[in-house]
């Protein structure tokens, strides 16, 4: 079968995420046949340079030699288990590595990303609550995405996902951010949030933010210095911190963690998307013996924490992840990332001299590029994106952003090919 078959068949029977189907009458559904590296494969034998790791996820490249083995080694024993009263090695040495790694103390897991936001905002408002407190309102930062289910929805502040849906919300309130990456923009604003925090903070349990970078708010980008000074704010005015590093963690920004360059320990850090290295749903809340000690009572105090997903640490998930961790300690990563993203940033500069260009910026291997501001009708990423398949590199711009968040793996050969493609289609577009 050929693409066109796959299509016709899939469209009669699936509903694809944050797509209005109606666009593929005209816009051709790619069904993938094979990944391999940096490149997704279709059935007509064409190859994408997968651009931006599927969805974020896929850090060391599809079909990993590493990752493959230890899932096909997990598939001979324990393919799942109850994660309640039960556990398995996996599990144990997972959590293990990780609270070392961030220098916490407990996990809790769950299987994707706005499940692990869930958890985090309930775990910090139920921690107030075992001691005494009705904290009912969370701090946010504007333009922040934070997941799609109705509590993450609730302190993100982008409007195509959440408008919608606002009668049905939780409250929360958003914080101004930063207008760029500079210090004396992260103190100005630091100064502006501090107004907030004095006026709520005996009502609210904790800030949520993506520290570094704000991913699907169109890659705004923001100093360590103001993640620092949030926290400061958090500890002067007991307010809890939660850091959602689900798209950021992992290298993303070029350490391990993006909070590492802030110098900062949250009270609680959600983690997915690259936890697994693409391959199989898992996330996790990690927090302090703190916030676990309110929860732990005898069963007739009836303050513990009741949340569970049925997948919880499935050990195949576990595998994956516990190989991802492998590599990042066997193959140097973060060194290459830091030289990849230095790389990158050089080739981009020749964008700032299109017209049509706003602005270029970077945090690690997270690269945007901002067109001006085309009318939402013209759809302007849509364009790109066209022009991106058509020319081998797959481009899913957030509205008039372009962006890059290749697999760590990416050859400098095939960084070339990909700004070249999207320098060519932005250029293209402006003329």
């Amino acid at each position: 079968m050929k693409n066109n078959e796959f299509m016709k068949k899939d469209l009669n029977f699936n509903w694809h995420p944050c797509t209005q189907m109606k666009d593929h009458e005209f816009l051709p559904l790619i069904p993938i046949k094979k990944g391999k590296g940096v490149y997704l494969y279709d059935f007509d034998g064409n190859r994408y340079i997968d651009s931006i790791s599927s969805w974020w996820v896929n850090i060391f490249g599809h079909t990993n030699k590493t990752i493959n083995k230890a899932v096909k080694k997990q598939l001979k024993t324990l393919e799942h288990t109850i994660f309640a009263g039960f556990t398995h090695k996996g599990a144990i040495t997972l959590s293990e590595r990780i609270c070392k790694l961030t220098n916490l103390d407990k996990v809790f897991y769950a299987d994707n990303g706005s499940s692990a936001v869930e958890i985090s905002l309930k775990m910090a408002y139920h921690y107030y609550l075992n001691k005494g407190e009705q904290r009912e309102l969370f701090f946010s930062l504007k333009n922040s995405y934070h997941g799609e289910t109705i509590g993450a929805l609730s302190v993100g502040d982008v409007d195509l996902y959440k408008k919608t849906y606002k009668p049905i919300l939780i409250n929360s309130i958003q914080l101004p951010i930063p207008k760029n990456q500079t210090k004396q923009e992260a103190e100005i604003t630091l100064q502006k949030c501090e107004i907030y925090f004095q006026k709520y903070h005996k009502k609210v349990s904790s800030l949520i933010i993506e520290p570094l970078v704000q991913c699907a708010g169109n890659m705004k980008m923001h100093s360590p210095i103001f993640v620092k000074g949030l926290k400061t704010l958090c500890e002067k005015y007991d307010i809890k911190l939660i850091l959602d590093e689900i798209a950021v963690g992992f290298g993303r920004t070029g350490t391990m963690f993006a909070h590492f360059q802030a110098g900062i320990k949250p009270d609680f850090l959600c983690l997915s998307k690259g936890l697994t290295g693409g391959y199989l749903p898992l996330s996790m809340v990690v927090t302090t013996n703190e916030i676990y000690r309110e929860f732990y009572c005898d069963y007739t105090k009836l303050k513990a924490f009741l949340h569970s997903h049925s997948y919880t640490a499935n050990p195949l998930a576990i595998a994956s992840a516990n190989a991802t961790l492998d590599i990042f300690e066997k193959k140097k990563i973060i060194k290459k990332i830091q030289n990849k993203s230095k790389y990158i940033w050089k080739k981009i500069q020749k964008f700032k001299k299109l017209p049509n260009v706003k602005e270029i910026r970077q945090t690690g291997m997270i690269t945007a590029i901002e067109m001006i501001d085309y009318p939402f009708e013209q759809r302007a990423g849509l364009e790109i994106y066209k022009y991106g398949l058509k020319n081998g590199v797959l481009l899913r711009p957030l509205g008039n952003v372009i962006y890059f968040m290749p697999p760590y793996i990416i050859k400098y050969k095939q960084i070339d090919k990909m700004v070249k493609v999207a320098y060519k289609g932005i250029k293209r577009l402006g003329n």
